[in-house]
């Protein structure tokens, strides 16, 4: 298939082409940086070598068109206007954050600005969502913080067995989770052998979308008190997730859940008892690791999540997403061991 990647000059544009290359259906034709145009690809991405003589293009509709599959990497509000201006055929995967969610005036409150609509979520690990994928064209890609939280809690959500309302989870994030936008806050002398809190007191803007693909399959209503913390490292998430347990419920029986819960996704794990989730174990890849635990002392459930923010979080998730939606098996061409354990 003829594809083509907006916003290749960011980081999950770089991991998108870093990813693609080894992708046996899919060949890379179109190659866009609106704001780094006319430059060396390796001047971006020095590691992308094999794309040695050849510049990002310009932001094109009409090169665009000439594609049958695109990848959207723009900044949160920036593809949309780009969509709308693009033939219904052109299947699309967008990373970004403009048709994540159902409802405007989430949007207006969490982002600003026109809401453009929502598209099918793309966690095909989510009950029901791989065959809603499948038979889509066009994916919102899920945030990278969202995927760790969905997918650490949502088994127990599913089952019942504890109080979706008051959900508490502290994450953090790699610094590239940030963007590659120039930031004070971002240099290397600030974040090296720092943590730091950040959007503090429950205002990030995956808020709204956990609560929203968790409604989904819970049937109630679902809220998170969402602490998101700065770590001193490029990539990679590792979340905290707890919940009040509302049922005489033992560590085994939640493992059997969440082992028959996530049976037939290959990119999550439920780790060995005694084991915990690293995210140097998930650089690279697009899996997910998963621990469970209960503490006793104020019966609440605790999961530990692990991925590569980069990865499952963005560009390997988004060619899981276009698989599905190209007739494809999910994991064609997608990493599931990471690069160190």
């Amino acid at each position: 298939m003829k594809i083509g990647v907006v916003g290749a000059s960011g980081y999950s544009g770089g991991e998108l082409l870093r990813l693609l290359l080894n992708h046996p259906e899919f060949s890379i034709d179109y190659i866009a940086a609106g704001s780094s145009a006319g430059e060396a690809i390796t001047s971006v991405h020095p590691h992308l070598q094999e794309f040695s003589g050849r510049a990002f293009e310009e932001t094109d509709l009409a090169k665009m068109s000439e594609c049958a599959l695109l990848f959207f990497a723009l900044p949160h509000g920036e593809s949309a206007k780009y969509i709308a201006e693009l033939p219904s055929e052109i299947k699309i995967v967008d990373l970004g954050a403009d048709y994540r969610l159902n409802n405007s005036d989430q949007w207006a409150k969490y982002y600003g600005g026109s809401h453009a609509g929502s598209w099918v979520y793309g966690s095909p690990e989510l009950p029901g969502q791989r065959d809603k994928i499948k038979n889509a064209s066009r994916v919102a890609n899920p945030g990278c913080y969202a995927t760790a939280i969905n997918l650490a809690i949502a088994p127990a959500i599913a089952s019942g067995v504890i109080d979706a309302s008051d959900i508490v989870v502290v994450a953090s994030s790699g610094v590239t989770g940030a963007g590659r936008s120039a930031k004070i806050s971002l240099l290397g002398s600030e974040t090296m052998n720092s943590l730091t809190s950040y959007k503090f007191g429950g205002v990030h803007q995956h808020t709204p979308e956990v609560e929203q693909a968790l409604s989904s399959i819970g049937g109630g209503d679902v809220r998170i008190s969402f602490t998101p913390i700065l770590a001193p490292m490029p990539r990679g998430i590792l979340a905290t997730v707890t919940a009040k347990l509302t049922s005489n419920t033992d560590t085994a029986q939640i493992r059997s859940m969440y082992e028959k819960f996530y049976s037939d996704s290959v990119f999550v794990s439920l780790l060995a008892e005694g084991e915990m989730p690293r995210t140097s174990s998930t650089l690279g890849s697009n899996s997910v690791h998963l621990q469970i635990a209960i503490d006793a002392h104020t019966n609440r459930l605790i999961v530990s999540s692990a991925l590569d923010n980069l990865g499952k979080g963005a560009a390997s998730a988004a060619i899981q997403n276009a698989n599905l939606i190209s007739g494809y098996a999910e994991d064609l061409g997608v990493p599931t061991v990471g690069v160190r354990s």
